[in-house]
Order: C-alpha cells, then structure tokens, then sequence
C-alpha cells in the first residue's frame, strides 16, 4: 500500500536526527487508485447491479491530462482491465466498474459476469502501456466493505 510520508524525525542518543524521505514516499504518482470496493452490498449472486457495486476509483492528482490508453488494471489473481483511448482530465477521478454497461469519461465497465475483487484481502495494481507500476492499493477485509487509498 502506497505511504505518504513527509519525513521523519529520530531521537538517538539525545540529539534529533532528521531522516530524508524516500524517493518513493516523497512522490505521490500523479494517478492514484483511491478506493476499492471490494464487497459490494447485499448478497453476491453475480446480478449485474451487484457486480457494478464493485469497483476502483483512479484519480489524476495533476494540472494535466494524462493518457491511460493500454494501461492495465489488475488484482492479485490477474484479472486485467485494459484501458482504451482515455485520458483523465486534471484532477478528475474515473470509476472502474466490474460488471456491463456503457463506458464513457467518468465511468468505465470491465464487462465481467463475476465478481474481481476478493472480500477477505487482495491488491489493486495500476500499470502504465509499458508494464512500469504506477500504484497500487492493498486491504484486508473492514465492516464497510470498501478501502480507501
């Protein structure tokens, strides 16, 4: 799971030290998954109400637009969603729903007919055209059913 860290501070031996960030914890990515509901409510019989109540929230945190054309979405197990031509707006946040329906700027249907995300624990990975990892967002079962990032 992504950590946002400015820093730390350490007490050794009655002096402060100040440690440096890691590169990794001082950039953010500039799209984050910011949540993921993985146990959609109500009973899981694989209706299509149901399976769209599961889904990935992804936000571009930047003053561009950034193009997501042949990225992929994936989980643990390695169901993949591939994203067409896309860019996301600045700022702007998409929706990744499991189950059908019709696409557009703000919302994207995976189109599956069973559910991605487990209810006990799995990952959200984010992944440019070209493999490199972008985020990623990893949970454990809560009461709420949802995690966010």
């Amino acid at each position: 799971m992504r950590v946002r860290s400015l820093g730390a501070v350490v007490v050794l031996a009655g002096s402060l030290v100040a440690v440096a960030p890691s590169a990794q914890a001082a950039a953010a990515p500039a799209v984050q998954i910011t949540r993921v509901w993985y146990d959609s409510p109500g009973v899981d019989r694989r209706g299509n109400a149901s399976l769209n109540a599961e889904y990935v929230r992804i936000k571009n945190t930047t003053r561009k637009a950034i193009n997501l054309e042949e990225w992929v979405l994936h989980d643990k197990t390695g169901y993949k969603y591939l994203f067409g031509v896309l860019a996301i707006k600045p700022g702007k946040t998409i929706t990744v729903r499991t189950g059908q329906g019709d696409s557009g700027t703000s919302t994207l249907f995976w189109g599956r007919r069973a559910y991605v995300w487990n209810n006990d624990a799995d990952t959200a990975y984010l992944r440019r055209a070209d493999g490199r990892p972008v985020d990623s967002c990893a949970y454990r079962a809560t009461r709420s059913g949802y995690v966010d990032c």
